[in-house]
């Protein structure tokens, strides 16, 4: 039943830094989208993670350009998606957690909830394993100390929260630019052919009638448009100190929304870049199998005739392991707070989100070793696709709502997109399910 958000005061999300940074009341147009530039960036951090890059590289090698049209489609999808997401943070002043808690029953609620922390678990496993690996790659440190690192070097992180969110969001931004400097450099040494990529971006009906390049092609879907993102951006919007009218609100979407696409751009092309190197490297030379990011590090070198191919490659996966970790941390935090209604000390929600998603990893690492983290790398991220319309729908349905959304309710034409795109995602993990119990 329709019904308009409750009155009763509830926590603000990441009450620490609510509302605390400063929009400007005037100014030129780019002054004002500076202020609200940051947590598209962060969010944009979801889409250039590890678990990306296993399926990326797996269909890279596999299938050459053809999942391309899949990472384009996904990164669409994603830009429509957060773009509901902002309009649910700004008009109702709450993050999609608490959306759910305040809307669902508490039965429902709490599923929802479990739901919730399986993905982020998921999610943190490829993050935790991503950096572990590259810590491996770049240093030799035993998958085993990486995982424990990963725990010591997000908390460290997130103490600068302390001094301000824009700290956080500076750092993130350092780090993508070290990502898309290292994949700018690795596709000019490829030299991938320009006319296959053109034609990967055009959707091809092979994606869905062959078994094995839609279990990869869902990897993907599943390891852009990621649940927590939503939580997340729904969340971090309100960071900003804008005017809290209709006119106030009108402008925090519209620049909020400026950011999250220009940010989700850049996530498309470093998420095609990584699927571009595989395919112009290890498909074109007959490695069709490779699907491994230690197997991936290993063949660059010999491949492109530098190992600078391979150190580049492995400085990206730390940066984009370290960013991941950072924002899936905030995530955690903000679901727990939103589904249960509760405040714990920042330090110690942040530890427990931390531990759900390390001690599972470290076990995997000691007693399977590399192949064990690289299969639980693939299958985190069918877990977060599976989730995913757990996250989409109530988006969705809160945001269609007039009663709560008001005169910001979506258009009919949007509201028919967004319905279509929670569809397809319903649709295809139902087939994904069938695929994985039947042939897999």
């Amino acid at each position: 039943m329709k019904k308009p958000w409750q009155k009763e005061r509830h926590l603000n999300s990441l009450p620490e830094v609510f509302s605390s940074i400063n929009v400007p009341t005037s100014g030129s147009f780019w002054k004002k989208l500076l202020a609200f530039t940051g947590p598209g960036l962060m969010v944009a951090v979801g889409y250039m993670d590890p678990g990306n890059w296993a399926t990326d590289i797996a269909g890279g090698a596999k299938f050459g350009y053809t999942l391309l049209s899949v990472i384009l489609i996904s990164n669409i999808f994603a830009m429509i998606l957060q773009h509901l997401a902002v309009k649910l943070g700004v008009v109702a002043e709450r993050d999609l957690a608490q959306a759910c808690r305040d809307h669902f029953h508490p039965v429902i609620n709490f599923f929802l909830w479990i739901f919730c922390e399986i993905a982020i678990a998921a999610m943190d496993l490829a993050e935790v394993i991503g950096s572990a690996i590259a810590l491996n790659l770049l240093f030799g440190i035993p998958l085993t100390w990486g995982i424990a690192i990963t725990v010591a070097d997000v908390l460290l992180i997130l103490m600068l929260q302390a001094k301000g969110f824009r700290w956080i969001e500076s750092i993130v931004a350092g780090l993508i630019f070290i990502i898309l400097s290292c994949f700018a450099y690795e596709i000019i040494i490829s030299k991938p052919d320009i006319f296959p990529i053109l034609k990967g971006l055009v959707p091809q009906k092979e994606v869905i009638t062959n078994p094995s390049m839609l279990y990869i092609a869902i990897g993907i879907l599943g390891a852009t448009v990621m649940p927590h993102n939503l939580y997340l951006h729904s969340s971090i919007v309100q960071t900003r100190n804008y005017a809290r009218t209709t006119d106030g609100k009108k402008e925090a979407i519209k620049f909020a929304t400026i950011d999250s696409t220009f940010s989700l751009f850049l996530a498309f092309f470093i998420n095609a870049a990584i699927l571009i190197v595989a395919a112009a490297t290890f498909h074109t030379s007959g490695y069709h199998d490779i699907a491994d990011i230690h197997d991936a590090h290993k063949m660059l070198a010999p491949i492109l005739g530098t190992s600078l191919a391979s150190i580049v490659f492995a400085v990206a996966l730390l940066a984009s392991g370290q960013n991941s970790t950072l924002t899936g941390t905030l995530a955690g935090q903000i679901v727990m707070e939103g589904f249960l209604n509760i405040k714990l000390k920042p330090w110690f929600r942040r530890l427990i989100t931390r531990l759900i998603a390390v001690i599972p990893a470290f076990f995997v690492a000691l007693w399977y070793g590399e192949k064990g983290t690289a299969e639980l790398l693939v299958l985190s991220q069918v877990i977060l696709s599976m989730q995913l319309s757990f996250a989409v729908i109530p988006l969705v349905m809160f945001t269609s709502d007039k009663l709560k959304m008001g005169e910001f309710v979506n258009k009919t034409t949007l509201k028919i997109i967004a319905w279509v795109i929670s569809a397809i995602i319903i649709i295809l993990n139902l087939y994904l399910l069938y695929q994985t119990f039947t042939e897999k």
